[in-house]
């Protein structure tokens, strides 16, 4: 997937560069849902229709979009549907999301728990990650009842794995060896 992520870097770069003079917030949350309505299987192939005029695909997916568009956005997605890379989308959501956690110093933390985790829980755990990283962490939590118990942290490519189930496999090894 590297010829996608090449392909969508000048697109989110210049995305960002956009929302960088305007609400970056507001503009986080609208690249994640252009991604994420643009990554469903009927929008794909609305994309790819042959029968569909650039407007018509252009306004059935701005359609779509729940959030307030301008015209930057407007001209935006146009833009994409006229080159035939609305297929980029989720990988230029990434890509803005990878600048925009640069530009604040922050990463994104996927928490897998075992259990619903309260409000009090997640700020703990999040302060604590924050501590150790020693910048902002923008948290995502999803519950995952084989974990057995405790959590599993994975901020970019490190994960610490505090679950029951970790810590069975590593006795399993242990004893196995």
């Amino acid at each position: 997937m590297a010829e996608l992520a090449t392909i969508a870097r000048p697109y989110a770069e210049a995305l960002f560069r956009v929302a960088k003079s305007g609400n970056l917030s507001a503009w986080s949350d609208l690249v994640s849902e252009m991604a994420q309505v643009a990554s469903h299987p009927d929008v794909h192939a609305l994309a790819q229709n042959p029968k569909l005029s650039d407007q018509q695909i252009g306004e059935t997916f701005m359609a779509l979009l729940k959030s307030p568009l301008n015209d930057q956005v407007r001209n935006f997605i146009m833009m994409l549907v006229e080159n035939g890379r609305m297929s980029l989308l989720p990988e230029i959501a990434v890509q803005f999301h990878a600048l925009k956690n640069a530009e604040e110093g922050a990463a994104d933390a996927e928490i897998f728990s075992a259990f619903d985790l309260s409000s009090d829980q997640v700020k703990q755990l999040v302060s604590v990650l924050e501590k150790k990283f020693g910048r902002k962490v923008n948290p995502s939590v999803t519950v995952d009842p084989s974990l057995i118990g405790g959590v599993r942290v994975v901020i970019g490519d490190e994960v610490y794995d505090t679950s029951v189930r970790a810590r069975l496999q590593q006795m399993h090894v242990a004893m196995a060896a």
